[in-house]
């Protein structure tokens, strides 16, 4: 019985000697180049991809032994946060460490946002800060030349793949061709409303500017188009804000606004000193707010405001947008 357990007790004592060592040569199996053969092929992560999804697709292309394997080893890396969206040049023949440092520093493409609503300038700021990294030697975007060649309405706000040594031309020209793509003929609708195809981008990009929602952005366009049509100030505060430009001491391109500035700030964009559309577009629309100037909703509603929740009061008299600014600011 005492040599029964003895022999027991051996075997487990070997079992958890041998099986670590085994496990961890295992491991680094996984982790050894997929192939001996050496084909770059090139390999996609998107903005926001989970560690878990690019370690199944590394699998999938065949780019690895092991996704799991994989994802264990960048987590021991300590590099999840590190790693870039964009295209990467990877080989079979790489090992998964090699592939995991790549995708931190070696994207031949870089996923950039531009969201809806910015100015030129904010767009020149945000492609310089994803473009300008330390590894990035191609680096050779000029924020300043950015911001003479793009056209204020028409740099079209999405999600690009944009190369590493892409220059301020590249991307603007990128941008304004997405710009014609997407948006087409939706432009020529604004003639049913007798406005220019300029006038469709300036109204929509007011409308980006002060709507909070899609269901909103159409309603407001009818009430700016309403307001026009009578002869009336638009009297749109977010035409004050591009009119002041910048504010250092509130670090953004789109400041506060006081009922002084409406009478001080002397500019052709301010809408409550003079009348009917700025000169140029405000920001960079989105296309549902080009839609909804193309195609405003007919509403017999002239004024428009949002409460400290975001919600928006519409008023078909001046008497009725008074009470609601008692009501709700």
């Amino acid at each position: 019985m005492l040599k029964r357990r003895f022999l027991i007790f051996a075997l487990l004592f070997v079992i958890l000697i041998i099986s670590p060592i085994f496990l961890n040569q295992y491991y680094k199996f996984l982790l050894e180049p997929a192939s001996k053969e050496k084909s770059l092929q090139m390999f996609v992560v998107k903005p926001g991809q989970p560690v878990a999804q690019i370690a199944q697709n590394l699998a999938k292309e065949k780019l690895i032994k092991n996704a799991f394997a994989f994802r264990l080893l960048v987590s021991q890396m300590g590099i999840s946060k590190n790693i870039q969206a964009g295209d990467f040049l990877i080989s079979a023949d790489m090992s998964s460490a090699e592939i995991a440092r790549q995708l931190t520093h070696g994207a031949i493409d870089i996923w950039i946002t531009l969201p809806e609503g910015m100015r030129i300038e904010e767009q020149a700021a945000r492609l310089e800060e994803k473009l300008k990294f330390g590894s990035n030697e191609k680096y050779q975007f000029d924020k300043n030349q950015y911001i003479k060649l793009a056209q204020e309405g028409y740099m079209f706000p999405d999600t690009y793949l944009i190369a590493k040594d892409a220059t301020a031309q590249d991307v603007a020209q990128r941008l304004r061709q997405t710009f014609d793509q997407k948006v087409g003929q939706l432009l020529k609708k604004g003639a049913e409303n007798n406005l220019t195809e300029e006038e469709v981008v300036i109204l929509a990009s007011l409308v980006e500017r002060e709507s909070k929602s899609a269901q909103e952005r159409p309603i407001i366009a009818g009430i700016l188009l309403n307001r026009l049509n009578a002869g009336m100030a638009l009297q749109v505060d977010a035409t004050v804000q591009y009119a002041k430009g910048y504010d250092s001491n509130e670090n953004t391109w789109w400041p506060q606004v006081s009922t002084a500035d409406y009478q001080t700030v002397k500019s052709r964009y301010n809408t409550y000193l003079y009348l009917g559309l700025p000169p140029a577009p405000i920001a960079n629309p989105g296309l549902e707010s080009l839609q909804a100037a193309a195609e405003p909703a007919q509403t017999d509603y002239f004024y428009y405001l949002h409460d400290a929740d975001g919600k928006i009061h519409y008023a078909t008299t001046a008497q009725e947008h008074n009470q609601n600014i008692q009501d709700f600011l």
